[in-house]
């Protein structure tokens, strides 16, 4: 099968992010101070359920602004003011309804997986979900800012975002396989 280029671009750019995505999980794994952002040894499953909680916020932050950045685009415009129940979006709403959709899925699977993942985790090796969440929130920048510019311009972002919800549930499921 050829790929045509901008298959190329989209599979170079996501092998991008996948490596990435690997490094930042395993340079946290090994070398991140557990204490420098609070996951300590001697956490409870109410504490990981918190801390998960509590790292997840800044996603859920990025899913408010994007719902923010379409209602004032509906706000003042004429033409999305009726609701998309009735009309497809202008030119100006298209991007920014996009991104809000696809921000939405990826935030329930992102949070879920977090929330999975801290059910298994030991509690210094809950550093790996303020990695997970800043990889995420990278992810979606990009993904934004390439959204308009076609798949391969978005391909960092959206594989950067969904290495990590991945990467996040592949190592709950090795850890539940473990035992955990």
């Amino acid at each position: 099968m050829t790929l045509s280029a901008e298959q190329t671009a989209i599979a170079i750019r996501s092998a991008l992010a996948v490596a990435i995505t690997v490094a930042a999980v395993v340079a946290a794994w090994l070398w991140l101070p557990p204490s420098l952002l609070g996951a300590a040894a001697d956490l409870t499953t109410a504490d990981r359920f918190a801390y998960a909680l509590r790292t997840d916020l800044l996603i859920l932050l990025w899913l408010a602004g994007c719902v923010r950045v379409v209602a004032s685009i509906r706000f003042r415009s004429e033409a999305d003011r009726p609701g998309s129940a009735y009309a497809a979006p202008s030119s100006r709403l298209a991007v920014p309804a996009a991104v809000l959709q696809n921000s939405l899925e990826q935030t329930v699977l992102a949070v879920g997986a977090h929330l999975v993942l801290a059910t298994v985790l030991r509690g210094e090796e809950m550093i790996l979900l303020p990695v997970l969440v800043a990889l995420y929130l990278v992810g979606r920048v990009f993904f934004a800012l390439g959204y308009a510019r076609g798949a391969a311009a978005r391909a960092f972002g959206m594989a950067l975002t969904g290495a990590s919800t991945i990467g996040a549930f592949g190592i709950a499921i090795v850890l539940i396989g473990l035992g955990r």
